[in-house]
């Protein structure tokens, strides 16, 4: 004799399966973002190979030479979407991330937790189309900043700075990257706290691209700070 499912069944199938596909984006945002933490502190930020795609300036730049350079990049009359990156004159706090670039999609939102003379490397977090996750961004790179395992005991101290940080909800945020067309984004260069904003050509692939951000501290050259400072207690 067959049973006929009942609406609660049902109901309890459809929010298992809501939680599965939640659980398992969770988890690989959490790999990638371990993957991006470690291979920031083992490698410091190089020059990308020359042909490929890339966002943001090129490693020992100067920063006056990028800015030309990523306003250049919003010349045209196309109509297409264009991936680019959005550079913040000081950092943002999670909550105003969306506001910030007026409501565009945000697919990655890059942390940087400045430290006085010690080096804090940028944490990259991709968000999914929800204004919701993109604010929860904050809490995900601290939870990973907490069970990543540290090299010495400076990294320790200065991975637990972090991790506090942003699970306090520091002005941390301090470049995205986002999608929208080319008016969309030369409106943005108006915008208070936008420093730069550098398009991609209209035909370049999501994920197929390299990201070397600009922090809101370098001001007259694209290079990692000085590492000879105390590290803090919180």
């Amino acid at each position: 004799m067959s049973i006929r499912p009942t609406w609660s069944m049902r109901w309890t199938s459809c929010v298992m399966r809501e939680r599965l596909r939640v659980a398992g984006f969770t988890c690989a945002a959490v790999a990638l973002v371990v993957l991006v933490l470690i291979l920031g502190w083992a490698n410091p930020p190089r020059t990308s190979v020359i042909g490929t795609d890339r966002l943001g300036p090129d490693s020992g730049e100067d920063v006056a030479d990028y800015l030309a350079r990523a306003k250049d990049s919003l010349q045209g009359s196309d109509t297409g979407e264009h991936w680019a990156l959005v550079a913040f004159t000081t950092g943002v706090v999670p909550g105003g991330i969306p506001k910030s670039v007026a409501g565009l999609r945000v697919a990655q939102v890059i942390y940087h937790v400045p430290i006085d003379r010690v080096y804090t490397p940028p944490i990259t977090v991709p968000t999914p189309a929800d204004d919701t996750a993109v604010i929860d961004s904050a809490r995900a790179a601290a939870g990973v900043l907490t069970a990543s395992q540290s090299f010495d005991d400076r990294t320790a101290r200065t991975t637990a700075v972090m991790a506090a940080r942003l699970h306090a909800g520091c002005a941390c945020a301090a470049n995205l990257i986002i999608r929208g067309t080319l008016d969309q984004l030369r409106e943005l260069t108006s915008r208070p706290n936008i420093r730069s904003v550098q398009a991609l050509p209209p035909d370049a692939s999501a994920g197929a691209f390299a990201v070397l951000p600009l922090l809101p501290e370098q001001i007259d050259t694209a290079a990692p700070g000085p590492d000879d400072g105390p590290v803090p207690a919180r």
